[in-house]
């Protein structure tokens, strides 16, 4: 599972922990359903997690088409506005559990949070 991250928000750490939260937990929940072979082996193998960032919202959804366009579930979270950004404001999407390399062919060349 990847979580992608926009880093033109400028989250406190706090903060982006919570959204990436979100996102796996949206991801697993939603990959058990649709995906529960994916899901089964990711999470027998330790659940992974990767955090990376992306640049702007637009290369957030550039990405979020890319995954699907490979079959794999995605989360894209949005914000209430209870304290760091205005309500609705898209921070992060999460892509997976799926397999290895079709994850990284879509979010390979993202750089680490």
């Amino acid at each position: 599972m990847v979580i992608v991250v926009r880093r033109d928000l400028k989250l406190s750490s706090g903060k982006m922990a919570a959204q990436v939260a979100h996102a796996a937990v949206n991801c697993a929940f939603a990959a058990k359903r649709r995906t529960p072979e994916w899901f089964d082996r990711w999470y027998s193998e330790g659940q992974r997690k990767v955090v990376v960032k992306a640049p702007s919202l637009q290369e957030l959804y550039e990405v979020k088409v890319a995954a699907e366009d490979q079959g794999l579930v995605t989360s894209l979270i949005t914000d209430a506005g209870m304290t760091e950004v205005p309500p609705g404001t898209v921070t992060c999407l999460g892509i997976g559990p799926g397999p290895e390399a079709t994850v990284d062919r879509v979010t390979g060349h993202l750089k680490l949070v």
